[in-house]
């Protein structure tokens, strides 16, 4: 009867270790990626560019729980915010490090030159100091830009064209998250100088100060907005939007979720692709390539919409031609 039972347990302990045994299984290497969102986590917009991300990593074979943990912090536009987060992400140890805005990236830069880092949504990574190059990044940054400059000089087209009385533009963005300002603003006074309007900055950076700003142009004749490619105006795009139609001010926006939620006329970049586009950089990192020799990447897909809507309620009316052109019209 002991041999028996010592056969038993023997039998009980192969059946316990044989899906690895006999098939060779070990447990997955788990690897770790640390993700700086640079805004409000309550944000749906920004809720649904994380979640591309991660459903496009699973489809890489990257699943949380299994073989992957990712660590997500929220900086809500906050510069100082920021800096605490990069702080915590890069104790995390992540194998690579997946940033939202420049000031994000930037703030993941001052605190390490080893781990790789991904950005998404930044404009000028050469100016800003992340890469040396767009097709030699040659640091451990690399990524993909939200927006060309010369999108600057087609805002201004479009608002002209929606509202052709315009004859002086305040191009709004809050100094401390838009650093690459200029990169816009000097195509901008090119075509400006062509159309034959005036465009000033408009700096802000809080919520009286948007008011205030978009008050003062509905005061003046023949004035419009454009409200420039900005995580702060991101995260204040309802104020933004709710200022503009309470002052009847036409304005012209980087991306078609700002006419969904009301505003006039919008042209930029597909953001949530770019969080799809970036999986691949991510996983490709993780099995072993080098950010280094991974080329900056510029957008590829671009969206024009418009509102008939606020159109209607700012007196003024879409051309047939900017309707046929426009990828979502609101009604």
């Amino acid at each position: 009867m002991k041999r028996r039972d010592t056969l038993g347990a023997a039998v009980a302990l192969g059946a316990a270790v044989l899906p690895f045994a006999a098939q060779g299984e070990t447990p997955e290497k788990v690897r770790r990626v640390g993700v700086l969102m640079g805004y409000a986590e309550s944000d749906t917009e920004a809720q649904a560019r994380l979640a591309i991300f991660k459903k496009t990593l699973g489809g890489l074979g990257w699943s949380e729980g299994r073989n992957l943990r990712i660590e997500t912090r929220w900086s809500a536009g906050d510069v100082g915010r920021a800096a605490v987060f990069a702080k915590e992400l890069v104790a995390f140890q992540p194998d690579v490090i997946l940033s939202s805005t420049t000031p994000a990236t930037a703030a993941l830069q001052r605190e390490t030159a080893s781990i790789p880092i991904v950005f998404t949504v930044v404009s000028d990574p050469v100016g800003s100091g992340f890469v040396k190059a767009l097709a030699h990044p040659g640091r451990n940054i690399t990524g993909f830009i939200n927006i060309e400059a010369s999108l600057a000089e087609k805002w201004l087209e479009l608002l002209k064209e929606v509202a052709p009385r315009v004859n002086q533009v305040a191009v709004m963005f809050n100094p401390e998250t838009a650093t690459s300002a200029e990169y816009y603003l000097q195509p901008l006074r090119v075509a400006a100088s062509k159309l034959g309007v005036t465009m000033y900055p408009s700096m802000v950076r809080s919520d009286p100060e948007i008011d205030a700003a978009i008050a003062l142009l509905g005061q003046q004749p023949r004035s419009g907005l454009i409200a420039m490619a900005d995580s702060f105006l991101f995260l204040h795009r309802k104020v933004v939007i709710a200022a503009s139609a309470r002052h009847k001010v036409p304005a012209v926006y980087p991306a078609s979720y700002w006419v969904v939620g009301g505003g006039l006329i919008a042209y930029g970049v597909d953001v949530v692709d770019l969080f799809r586009r970036a999986a691949p950089y991510v996983d490709r990192i993780l099995r072993g390539a080098s950010v280094a020799e991974l080329p900056v990447q510029q957008p590829t897909r671009f969206e024009l919409a418009v509102n008939r809507g606020t159109a209607k309620a700012l007196g003024l009316t879409i051309p047939r031609s900017l309707l046929l052109r426009a990828d979502e019209v609101i009604e």
